[in-house]
C-alpha cells in the first residue's frame, strides 16, 4: 500500500462462488477503460460471474454502517491490466454489480461510478460433513436467478500459474467515468484458498441486465468454477488515471 492511499471501506468477503467463461475478446473491447488493456490467461479471455457475502463492512476502515454491515453481492466482471511505471497492475472491470440495499448501490455509484443495481437477494451456505454448498439468488422481474456451487474436502491455495490464481489475484479495480476518464482503485487481501467445483449451476434470464450476448454466454456450462474461502479485504479510494 502506498502511504498516500486512503481506506474507503473494509469488510470480510466470504464464500465466493466464481464461474469463469472463455469469451471472444471482441465481446469486451467496448467495456475496456481508457489506459488499460484486456488481460488474458494462456491467451484466453475470461468473463466471470461471482457471488459472495460482504460481512462486517466498515466505512474508512473503522466506521460500522448500521443495518448495512452484512449483505450479498453478485457481479459480472472481466480482467484488465495497466502498465504503471515499473509494474503491471492487474485489475477487474465490472459489467454490473448487484446488491440488495439501495443505499449501498447509490454510494458505490457516486464514489466509483460503478454500475451498481439493487434487487432482492438471498443466499444459502450449507456445510454437511466434507461437503459445502454455496448459493446466491437475486430477483429480476418476479424471476429468481440462481448461482450455486458444491465442493468437497478442504480448500487449498491455487497452484502457481493456475487459472484459479489468475482469477483471484487481480488487486486493482478500474471504472470508466461519465466523462470517459478511468478511475483506478486498490483492493488488498491475502491470497485465497479455493475448492475447485464441477457441481455448478446458473439459472435465470439476465439479458435485461447484461445484454443479450453476455446472457447467452452465461447459458453455457462454465469453463471453470470454484469456491474461494475469502478473507478480510480493504478497498481504497480511487484516483483518475486518464
Amino acid at each position: 500500500m502506498s502511504q498516500t492511499e486512503q481506506v474507503f471501506l473494509s469488510a470480510d468477503w466470504r464464500d465466493l462462488v466464481i464461474l469463469n467463461y472463455e469469451v471472444d475478446p471482441n465481446l469486451l473491447n467496448k467495456h475496456v477503460p481508457a489506459g488499460t488493456v484486456l488481460d488474458s490467461f494462456e491467451g484466453k479471455t475470461f468473463l466471470s460471474l461471482v457471488g459472495f457475502r460482504f460481512c462486517n463492512t466498515k466505512l474508512f476502515g473503522s466506521l460500522p454502517i448500521p443495518f448495512h454491515a452484512d449483505f450479498d453481492e453478485v457481479n459480472l466482471r472481466f480482467y484488465v491490466r495497466r502498465r504503471n511505471q515499473s509494474e503491471d497492475r492487474r485489475g477487474v472491470v465490472f459489467i454490473a454489480e448487484i446488491v440488495p440495499k439501495q443505499a449501498i448501490a447509490t454510494t458505490a455509484r457516486l464514489v466509483y461510478d460503478e454500475n451498481y443495481v439493487c434487487f432482492p437477494m438471498r443466499h444459502r451456505i450449507v456445510r454437511e460433513d466434507s461437503k459445502k454448498t454455496a448459493e446466491y439468488q437475486w430477483k429480476i422481474k418476479e424471476q429468481w436467478c440462481t448461482l450455486t456451487a458444491e465442493v468437497l474436502g478442504v480448500p487449498g491455495h491455487p497452484e502457481e500459474g493456475s487459472l484459479e490464481q489468475f482469477i483471484t489475484e487481480h488487486f486493482w479495480g478500474y471504472s470508466t467515468q461519465r466523462n470517459g476518464d478511468c478511475l483506478e482503485y486498490h483492493v488488498s487481501h491475502v491470497p485465497w484458498k479455493v475448492w475447485p467445483s464441477k457441481a455448478v449451476r446458473f439459472e435465470g434470464d439476465v439479458s435485461a441486465l447484461y445484454g443479450v450476448q453476455m446472457a447467452e454466454v452465461l447459458k453455457r456450462r462454465p469453463d471453470s468454477a470454484f469456491i474461494a474461502e475469502g478473507s478480510p479485504v480493504t478497498v481504497y479510494k480511487g484516483k483518475k488515471i486518464s
